[in-house]
């Protein structure tokens, strides 16, 4: 799928010089970011679910915690 991606010029200037710096094109920079981000959104996703289960699991003794 391709899409655009509308940089404001700091932002692309920024990018620029950083693939510059590490010797990589600035669309494998931007490849890298979105995987990080998904993969930390998934990560941050199955915490919330293991919270949500063990607050209700232990609600008594959060209660009993924050008394």
């Amino acid at each position: 799928m391709a899409m655009n991606l509308r940089l404001r010029d700091d932002q692309q200037e920024a990018l620029k010089l950083r693939a510059e710096e590490e010797g990589r094109s600035m669309h494998a920079i931007v490849l890298q970011a979105i995987d990080r981000y998904l993969e930390h959104e998934v990560d941050r996703e199955a915490v919330r679910k293991l919270g949500a289960k063990y607050a209700l699991r232990h609600a008594e003794l959060l209660k009993r915690l924050g008394e």
